[in-house]
């Protein structure tokens, strides 16, 4: 069975448990650990490995569907999974002394460079602190990014650019600050991690900027960019469509005051709710559709996919998690004051959605690089 058919066998109880998940502010440890059993922390994770490497279209559905269920949950799923993307670069010693523990364990990584690393004999000395942790309460392994120093300066690549490195480091190596108090995406756990003078063997380490795979296969000729692009638009259309099936069911069972019509009798609401269909849709076409042309060409290539194709990859997954959001809030006014209280799911729906959209990675800076790729003016397209 495939990731997003297990994905569909957990949506009824995700949507039970999400009021539970968001006042906890975290999944629980319990419901981590069963869906790492699932295989949804090691879809991109290489066969070779133990992991399910799968065509990224698989991957994208299985989020949403997972996120049809729970939002946090399907961000849960996503940064362990492209987290777990980062073994494919790492040295096979270090990718199995990651992945030997049980399969069930949850990886957690930011890639920012909040981080410094000093070289030393045989890997590093890490300290750092990184914000947006998501499911780092749940992991045995975290990753973080650090600018690597040779002595008081970054080093750099030959590009010119600093030397960003990802490492993992234990989770029993590291600390978890309480800091995720926020509008939405709450039971993603999303806490500060931090480490102070950590040894972090070089081949836990990787330069993705830099590096390349350590593994053969289509997958691995995606760039890591744009695979993390498309799960956090996966998760938001799988919030859009949770919120979709609430305005529906509103649509069928609400009625104007004094038990008059149904709202979904209105012909506003009915060519409402057919326009989200239709928005939601195509986002969903469009960046599947991308995802299926990005792997027929990596699958008859040597090498990582060109500019344009990593451009239009990121385009997709921009649009997409654009569009989710629109759909949420088209439903949400919609549904008008009934949107607003905690026991209606669209409250949550519209907070999750609106938080999904701040990821860099979605933002509408992403459109820049796009935009000057299609115009064949010279771009910076290392973070496509």
């Amino acid at each position: 069975m495939s990731p997003s058919e297990r994905a569909r066998g957990w949506v009824d109880e995700l949507r039970e448990m999400a009021p539970a998940i968001e006042e906890g502010r975290r999944v629980p440890q319990t419901l981590s650990d069963r869906l790492g059993a699932d295989g949804f922390f090691r879809m991109l994770v290489p066969a070779s490995l133990g992991g399910g490497e799968v065509h990224p279209r698989e991957f994208a559905s299985a989020l949403s569907t997972l996120a049809e269920g729970d939002g946090a949950t399907g961000w849960l799923a996503m940064t362990g999974s492209t987290t777990g993307l980062l073994t494919a670069y790492l040295p096979e010693a270090g990718a199995r002394a990651v992945l030997e523990g049980p399969e069930h364990a949850a990886l957690a990584g930011v890639f920012a460079p909040s981080g410094k690393a000093t070289p030393v004999e045989g890997g590093f000395r890490l300290s750092g602190r990184w914000a947006f942790g998501s499911g780092c309460q749940n992991a045995s392994w975290r990753v973080g990014g650090a600018l690597v120093f040779d002595g008081d300066a970054p080093r750099t690549l030959p590009s010119g650019a600093p030397e960003i490195r990802s490492f993992f480091f234990r989770a029993d190596e590291s600390s978890v600050e309480d800091t995720w108090r926020t509008s939405g995406l709450r039971g993603t756990g999303s806490h500060d991690m931090s480490v102070e003078d950590v040894f972090v063997p070089t081949e836990r380490s990787t330069c993705i900027l830099a590096d390349t795979p350590t593994h053969e296969g289509p997958l691995y000729r995606f760039p890591v960019f744009g695979l993390l692009a498309t799960g956090v638009a996966s998760v938001g259309l799988g919030i859009a469509r949770a919120a979709l099936d609430a305005g529906m069911e509103m649509a069928k069972s609400k009625r104007s005051r004094g038990g008059g019509k149904r709202m979904g009798e209105s012909e506003i609401v009915q060519v409402e709710l057919a326009t989200a269909q239709g928005e939601l849709g195509a986002a969903e076409a469009f960046l599947h559709a991308t995802l299926d042309a990005a792997w027929a060409r990596a699958e008859g290539a040597s090498e990582a996919l060109p500019e344009s194709e990593r451009a239009r990859l990121r385009l997709a997954a921009t649009h997409a998690a654009r569009s989710a959001a629109a759909v949420v809030d088209r439903v949400y006014h919609l549904c008008g004051g009934a949107s607003i209280w905690d026991a209606n799911p669209l409250s949550r729906h519209f907070r999750d959605v609106h938080v999904m959209t701040q990821h860099v990675m979605v933002s509408p800076s992403t459109l820049k690089p796009i935009g000057r790729i299609a115009l064949g003016l010279p771009t910076d397209s290392s973070m496509l």
